[in-house]
């Protein structure tokens, strides 16, 4: 099988690998889900015993009959924000003491117990579609979303009608509860939109109000037979969604039928002055009584601020601010709390400095890059983080906050490559589950460690990946810090080339923004990049500014301008690259791209010319002021007061600058960066007489996930670039 289309079927060899790990509070057991083998898309839920090394499956999708050509259009929604091109079980949640599990297929809603001997998934009679079950931390009950509606339903049917009950509904006509708006799940990281309390007896549920923002249509011209989808889509500049929040106690069926519906307690806060919601939690004091915690963000981003609320009452107090002249990073896995209470937070040393975690005042994290806090296991802290001047690697730190410890965290015995590379984790009840990739061996290993916060730590095994072995010679990779400015760099060369031959032309393959690396100690990084060299390029990769891993004021240097800094870092590590690499021939240079990578390509072509001289440009943002509020307005403020900003980033005005050839690519149904951009350059480049390339995606969103359209898409691109840097060598 080519390695197109086994990268394409495989989902870029993510199929058969272990994740969305959950642990046991003893860590005696671990849940996860992964497909059967390396190309099986319907993703079942399995248990791992650490003790004994078993695995069992606990729920196969396919024997439920999952349907994923039918899936609620909230659901759909969801998995797009969350990039989930996979099918059958794509999510699940467990309740505190790990007796069940609850997840949906299609639309309904199932459940499974951990404990006991009958392990069968049941269906529970839902109003369907159902969207985003979650259990109760009692695992008595389960609330979910239907049609905007939040329910909850007993698990235990004791034949009472009011088992399925509604808690609150929509109260407008572009209203819904329970689900996140667009920029909530798209930009800030927040997939969901109620919350439990850790007692069980409230629900924090969001409302969203979407009246007031542009409603927009996203039509498949290739089903001329299906009206265009509306999206309301809060471009920069225009109105956001009315978010609030509110507290709802969960009645049961009793007190349901006597009281009725329970009315919800608003959450209220200065919405005019902190408009966002990134972030709703719970937490128990020491007299266990629950307390709400949510952070909320000011329009221009620039202060967050942590809030607790009475459940009860809806008290609000502000305990905690956060403050940036350019703006305030959302961090994930905060704010959250030790088993003493104390405060797990992710903020600037002094206010200007790096980012440092902290337990309440004292900052935990030394000289490194804070990339997140990955979890709190009683008052021990588990982060993860970048060595200084290593931005291609990432570790895991554990802070033991009752000892005053803090280490990174080891690869088990025999493990260990010495090489760096990426580390994930999670940790509950002293059990770690510690993935790793490196540039060693491709793919991801995943380690579980008992007794992971003791220096004799206990290892019990690896959860098997089943994941593909790519049909690809192993990656030829160089990298180092590029240039003045120390551009983290990576040259990717053919398997079959020797030095002193005739040189390459040179293809460019960055993402080159905010919030994405493509410059990692990891093989699986490069398998695409490798790919594209064994057709006969030299691939470089570029991390420049706007990009994570070095420091805040390098992701900074975008503020108001997403043009200039991101294109000249390109050039430079070039530049760099040419001057070191004598195979680089730098009279034939392409670059592609997707997304912020699609726009800097198309960038690089149209101001400079002089440097690249073809590219493929796929789903880029060509217009800023068509790209949502809280990405836009980060990095070149509100559009009505920063007219040259935006015009300096939009590429609308060079369209009569283009001499070189340029494919733009882009989904007909792409809901996050629509179609209306690519066709509103391609109308530009027309009206300018500048010839150029446009393949339209029919059926396909943000990014391709049907397997033929992926495969052929690389080869298009192959062909394209080989025409037009004449004639890259084939292997």
């Amino acid at each position: 099988m080519s390695f197109p289309r086994q990268q394409a079927r495989t989902q870029r060899f993510t199929i058969g690998v272990p994740r969305n790990f959950q642990i046991s509070p003893d860590g005696d057991r671990v849940t996860f889900l992964r497909g059967r083998h390396g190309m099986d898309k319907a993703t079942s839920l399995w248990q791992y015993l650490p003790e004994t090394g078993a695995v069992t499956v606990l729920a196969d999708p396919t024997a439920l009959g999952a349907d994923d050509e039918n899936l609620p259009p909230e659901e759909r929604a969801r998995r797009e924000r969350m990039r989930e091109h996979g099918g059958g079980i794509v999510s699940y949640t467990v309740d505190d003491a790990f007796t069940r599990a609850v997840f949906t297929l299609s639309g309904r809603v199932f459940y499974v117990d951990l404990v006991g001997d009958d392990a069968a998934p049941r269906e529970l009679p839902v109003a369907t579609p159902a969207v985003d079950p979650r259990i109760a931390p009692a695992g008595e009950r389960v609330a979910y979303v239907h049609k905007g509606a939040v329910r909850v339903i007993d698990i235990v049917d004791n034949g009472d009608e009011d088992r399925d009950r509604v808690l609150v509904e929509p109260d407008g006509e572009h209203v819904t509860w329970g689900l996140a708006d667009l920029v909530s799940a798209e930009e800030m990281g927040r997939m969901r939109g109620f919350w439990w309390s850790p007692d069980g007896a409230f629900l924090a549920v969001s409302r969203v109000d979407e009246s007031e923002v542009n409603r927009w249509f996203v039509g498949d011209p290739n089903r001329p037979d299906q009206e265009p989808q509306p999206l309301r889509y809060p471009a920069a500049g225009t109105a956001n969604p009315d978010v609030r929040l509110a507290v709802v106690t969960v009645p049961s069926p009793v007190a349901y039928r006597r009281d009725g519906r329970p009315e919800p307690t608003p959450i209220e806060w200065d919405r005019e002055e902190l408009p966002y919601l990134p972030t709703v939690d719970w937490t128990s004091g020491p007299d266990g009584n629950a307390t709400l915690v949510f952070t909320a963000q000011s329009r221009d981003q620039g202060t967050l601020a942590l809030f607790s609320a009475d459940p009860a009452t809806g008290l609000v107090s502000r305990t905690r601010t956060e403050s940036d002249d350019i703006w305030v990073e959302l961090m994930p896995g905060v704010p959250d709390f030790t088993a003493s209470g104390r405060l797990v937070w992710i903020g600037r040393e002094n206010g200007t400095g790096e980012r440092r975690v902290y337990v309440g005042d004292k900052a935990i994290s030394g000289d490194s890059y804070v990339r997140a806090v990955v979890g709190v296991d009683g008052d021990r802290v588990l982060f993860a983080a970048s060595p200084a001047g290593r931005p291609g690697d990432q570790s895991l730190w554990l802070a033991d906050t009752r000892q005053g410890t803090c280490a990174p965290v080891e690869l088990p015995e025999g493990a260990d490559d010495g090489h760096g590379g990426l580390r994930a984790g999670r940790l509950r009840g002293d059990t770690l589950v510690l993935q790793h990739r490196s540039m060693d061996f491709t793919g991801v290993r995943t380690f579980v460690v008992r007794g992971a916060s003791t220096e004799t730590r206990r290892t019990h095994g690896e959860i098997e990946s089943v994941a593909e072995t790519p049909e690809l010679p192993e990656p030829r990779v160089t990298t180092w810090l590029a240039g003045e400015r120390k551009i983290p760099t990576a040259l990717v060369l053919p398997s079959w080339y020797r030095e002193g031959e005739t040189p390459l032309p040179v293809l460019m393959a960055p993402y080159g923004g905010p919030h994405a690396q493509r410059v990692l100690n990891a093989r699986g990084a490069y398998l695409s990049s490798q790919w594209f060299a064994e057709q006969g390029f030299a691939v470089l990769i570029a991390d420049g500014r706007g990009t994570p891993g070095v420091g805040v004021e390098w992701e900074q240097a975008v503020h108001h301008d997403l043009a200039e800094p991101v294109l000249a870092d390109q050039v430079e590590a070039l530049e760099d690259a040419a001057r070191r690499f004598d195979c680089l021939d730098t009279s034939r240079v392409g670059i592609h791209g997707w997304s912020f990578g699609g726009y800097l390509a198309a960038l690089a072509v149209l101001r400079r010319p002089d440097v690249f001289h073809a590219a493929v440009a796929g789903a880029p943002v060509i217009d800023w002021s068509l790209y949502d509020t809280h990405y836009t307005e980060r990095y070149l403020g509100l559009p009505q007061e920063q007219e040259e900003v935006y015009a300096g980033s939009s590429l609308l005005s060079d369209a009569a600058k283009l001499e070189r050839p340029l494919m733009l690519v882009h989904g007909l149904i792409d809901d996050n960066v629509v179609f209306a951009h690519t066709q509103r350059m391609s109308e530009a480049l027309l009206a300018a007489g500048r010839p150029h390339t446009v393949l339209p995606l029919a059926g396909v969103t943000h990014s391709p996930s049907d397997p033929v359209t992926a495969e052929n898409l690389l080869l298009l691109q192959v062909d394209f670039l080989k025409e037009n840097l004449k004639g890259g060598q084939g292997a």
